[in-house]
């Protein structure tokens, strides 16, 4: 079992534009890209996990999210990083009924989990609003949460008053990923030494 890196899509990698739709319109967020590659080039999985509930509202196509996760990744790559897999929520419980997959449970995060061999408990969660790093607590690993242009005081306010060192406040993407990779590190440093 091995630690990833578990990113939100909209308002942490790419400018939240509110149901994206159109590929043209995707713009990286400033030191994503080059955060991303850090993750890679220190050998962690790095999993975009997203809520998409335009797609059960109507307001995006399947079609259309397939096309913008492909232009996110083509525009990653353009700054030599990649994402190893994407899972994305395409429900909304007043339209579809409850799921298992819609941040902050934990569907998508066991998918993975299963597909890569994911240890849940040392990974990070990193994300702008407090559903991205709540599954942290769940899990047991460590969470990060990013303000920007879409988070709410609320959220902000629950990072904080969170008493576990588990979740922690970051200004940049560029800080959070520093922070998770070195709670990544010590993590398996504490397993080794407990083996």
């Amino acid at each position: 079992m091995r630690p990833a890196l578990f990113l939100d899509r909209d308002g942490t990698l790419i400018a939240d534009a509110h149901y994206l739709a159109d590929p043209s319109l995707v713009r990286m967020l400033r030191g994503a890209g080059s955060s991303v590659a850090r993750a890679n080039a220190a050998g962690v999985l790095t999993i975009v996990v997203t809520n998409q509930s335009g797609i059960a509202r109507g307001l995006i196509t399947p079609a259309q999210y397939e096309a913008v996760r492909a232009q996110t990744d083509a525009l990653l790559r353009q700054k030599g990083a990649r994402v190893d897999a994407t899972y994305h929520c395409p429900h909304w419980p007043a339209i579809t009924g409850p799921c298992d997959c819609r941040k902050p449970l934990l569907g998508m995060y066991n998918q993975a989990s299963a597909a890569f061999g994911i240890d849940l408990a040392r990974s990070a969660y990193i994300g702008d609003r407090w559903r991205d790093v709540e599954p942290a607590q769940k899990t047991g690993g460590f969470g990060v949460l990013v303000p920007g242009v879409e988070t709410e005081d609320a959220d902000i306010e629950r990072a904080r008053e969170e008493v576990s060192p588990r979740i922690r406040i970051a200004q940049s993407i560029t800080e959070a990923v520093d922070l998770a990779l070195a709670e990544i590190a010590a993590a398996s440093v504490r397993e080794e030494l407990h083996s």
